[in-house]
């Protein structure tokens, strides 16, 4: 679904000096996987997203979008029909002043009968929980509901792949977990390909695979068991693990015979009840 190869990008200032925000990025994702990408203010994740539907393109390197060059012209509606793109403040991504007319402006756009518009709208609301919300306005709507109306035109345009650059970082405790729980379905029910752009460790835990961004460079990779197990050195780069993960890690310290990857509450339970 997605293939970076040695991606390079550097933003220039009005004093003509250049900041590498990227320094050769080479990603997979396969199609249905769920991907999370972890980083600090300024790591260059965000940048990165940016490159998976044709926002920014490299300065060096290429990125493929299921097969399409971001730099050929040609492939740009292609790319932005397949990869759907979410961003941090839904406030910027809602159009409309209904529910269901925001979500039909893509769809719109993209040319499709109107009777398969008003389909793919009813069917993307049922998708994110917002169907009964159809006839609101969006400005009424908690920050949660707004994100997943944002998913819900993303989805009305039918992408094999949903990039979010940090969807949660707006919202509270609440909808955080609206937004991820939405994210979850969309990946397991639907086979939608997800990268999550996010600083959140507990968000990360529900990836197939996670890599790490530092300087603009990948320097972790693998499942959030083998990323977060390496406490010391998440922590090195500033980073947090999951607190479950956080708490065994102290036992460990303390003599406790726990596993260094667990993750879930449930996890750590299972675990507890072993000891006991």
């Amino acid at each position: 679904m997605i293939k970076t190869e040695n991606v390079t990008f550097k933003y220039s200032n009005h004093e003509g000096s250049d900041f590498f925000a990227l320094k050769g990025i080479n990603i997979e994702v396969k199609e249905g996987e769920f991907i999370a990408v972890l980083g600090h203010n300024g790591s260059g994740k965000s940048t990165f997203a940016k490159h998976l539907n044709a926002l920014l393109l490299p300065f060096e390197g290429a990125v493929y979008i299921s097969g399409m060059d971001t730099r050929d012209e040609k492939n740009l509606w292609n790319i932005r029909q397949t990869a759907g793109m979410v961003f941090q403040n839904p406030d910027n991504q809602i159009v409309a002043t209904i529910v269901e007319e925001d979500v039909a402006f893509g769809p719109e756009n993209l040319g499709v009968d109107p009777k398969d518009i008003r389909k793919r709208v009813d069917e993307a609301l049922l998708t994110v929980d917002m169907f009964e919300y159809r006839k609101h306005s969006p400005h009424l709507l908690s920050g949660g509901q707004k994100q997943r109306i944002a998913i819900a035109g993303i989805l009305a345009m039918k992408p094999r792949c949903i990039i979010l650059d940090e969807p949660t970082a707006m919202l509270d405790p609440s909808g955080r977990k609206e937004v991820i729980e939405t994210i979850k379905k969309l990946n397991k029910e639907e086979n939608i390909t997800i990268v999550l752009i996010t600083h959140y460790m507990d968000e990360a835990v529900n990836a197939d695979r996670i890599y790490v961004m530092e300087e603009g460079q990948v320097v972790m990779q693998g499942t959030p068991k083998e990323v977060f197990s390496k406490v010391e050195e998440i922590k090195a780069i500033g980073l947090d693990v999951p607190q479950v993960t956080e708490l065994a890690h102290m036992l460990i310290d303390e003599g406790i015979n726990l596993p260094s990857d667990i993750l879930t509450v449930e996890e750590m339970v299972v675990e507890l009840c072993r000891l006991k």
